[in-house]
């Protein structure tokens, strides 16, 4: 097949040429993240072909896929695969829409299943804001950029087929190619692959919350304390506000010491690019840009690279970033007193997230840190054990609340580094009383339901099942 022949006149002439039959995995990307509209749209088609029983596979289904729900009612979808579950979604799901159970994996696990052959896509729909006649593609150009295209690389190097999906056809060769010709089959042009400006959320901003600040700068101090904070310093932060802010003022302990640290890496946003142009940093290693400011950034700033998802975080890869990081900042819905930490479910048991590069990142950096209030309405955030297991205990090393910090019992020597800088380290189980004596022991729901979803951790093996709500 030659370049001029792979342009098809409509999605469904796209899906038809693909040879996408019944049970068959189709996948997509979250690049464009609650813009997004290529993933609904192409189950639409689906699903008016009459194509049955699809096995969804997504690095992150977010609220505006919403739709899906109504896929699986119809049966056009059977089976979801995906990193992260938006509870707009979740919820549906918990309580047994889906007859088969979710598959939960890492960023870096994901195309790790690819590479080792537990994971197999039949059709992958890349949603590109440029592309050319021959599927050159990239995030960075168009009218709907949305910058690294990190997530849909592993896909365009697995699948049996691939379909660019664009909004804006460029002139061959497009030379900025994120994927190339050389792996794509077809190429579809439609009016919008999604909406940019959704790329950002609240959850992509620097918390105002003065406890979420307070935690914060103590984190930072503490990252100060543990001897990495030196020139060549590598880090990453989650897109939750509180973890934007340790990077605000760790920002300001790197200037006080004349410290320029050489990347940071995974998610970027714009308070990261800053660091970068005021030359805090070397380099940004960006496997998904989370505002607009990053887009730009990656666009025109030869010292921010774009990496694959595999580069990111694979264990299966010869080597990956997050192997290389000193600290990673990290959230948590809940940790319990042998550290293991839950970001895919709420106290009811709910779906609601999902490891994203979590667990990738904690086993990979030096010093993986969680920043969470003690206590989110009026519930405390250590619990005996958490109701799922997103990332092991023995891959965190500390926690820190704004009542204080705790680390990891086989982390003795960072205690005594964050003892000795002043820091209020104590044990787990006297911040879990702590808390309790604030919010009281909550009652917490057991759920003998059927299991509905798997978490699968990156290296393959089951880290744990989450179960159907009674409610």
């Amino acid at each position: 097949m030659t370049y001029s022949t792979k342009a098809a006149p409509s999605l469904r002439d796209a899906i038809l040429r693909s040879g996408l039959r019944d049970d068959m995995t189709i996948s997509f990307h979250h690049h464009l993240r609650e813009g997004d509209r290529v993933l609904n749209a192409v189950l639409g088609e689906c699903s008016a072909a009459g194509l049955k029983n699809l096995t969804v596979n997504a690095s992150a289904i977010m609220g505006c896929h919403r739709p899906i729900l109504d896929f699986v009612r119809d049966g056009t979808v059977g089976s979801i695969e995906c990193n992260f579950m938006h509870a707009q979604v979740g919820q549906a799901i918990s309580r047994g829409i889906l007859e088969r159970e979710v598959i939960f994996r890492s960023h870096g696990g994901r195309p790790a299943a690819m590479d080792r052959g537990e994971s197999h896509i039949d059709v992958a729909f890349i949603a590109a804001s440029a592309a050319d006649t021959a599927g050159n593609c990239n995030g960075k150009e168009g009218k709907a950029a949305f910058g690294s295209i990190g997530y849909a690389m592993p896909d365009a190097a697995h699948a049996r087929h691939v379909i660019v999906v664009t909004d804006q056809l460029f002139e061959y060769p497009l030379i900025d190619a994120s994927i190339s010709e050389e792996s794509v089959d077809t190429v579809v042009v439609i009016d919008s692959i999604g909406d940019p400006e959704r790329i950002m959320s609240g959850t992509t901003r620097v918390t105002r919350d003065p406890i979420g600040l307070l935690i914060a700068e103590q984190a930072a101090k503490a990252i100060s304390a543990s001897g990495l904070l030196r020139d060549g310093f590598t880090f990453q932060t989650g897109a939750g506000g509180t973890s934007l802010a340790v990077a605000q003022y760790l920002g300001e302990l790197m200037r006080a010491k004349g410290i320029t640290g050489r990347f940071a890496s995974g998610g970027i946003t714009g308070l990261l690019v800053q660091l970068l142009r005021e030359g805090l940093f070397e380099v940004l290693l960006d496997v998904q840009c989370f505002d607009r400011e990053a887009v730009q950034s990656i666009a025109e700033d030869g010292r921010h690279g774009e990496i694959s998802a595999t580069r990111y975080a694979s264990p299966a890869a010869k080597s990956a970033v997050v192997d290389q990081l000193d600290v990673v900042i990290l959230g948590a819905t809940e940790i319990d007193t042998d550290f293991n930490v839950n970001v895919h479910t709420d106290s009811n048991g709910v779906i609601m997230g999902g490891s994203g590069g979590h667990s990738d990142t904690a086993a990979g950096a030096k010093l993986s840190i969680i920043v969470a209030p003690l206590m989110r309405a009026r519930l405390p955030l250590i619990v005996d054990r958490v109701g799922t297991i997103s990332t092991p205990g023995e891959d965190i090393d500390l926690l820190v609340t704004q009542y204080g910090l705790a680390c990891h019992p086989g982390r003795a020597e960072l205690a005594r580094k964050l003892k000795g800088a002043g820091l209020p380290v104590v044990p787990i189980q006297d911040l879990k009383a702590k808390a309790e004596s604030i919010t009281g022991v909550p009652v917490r729901s057991v759920h003998k339901g059927r299991p509905v979803a798997r978490v699968i951790s990156r290296d393959g093996a089951l880290l744990d099942t989450i179960a159907m709500i009674d409610n």
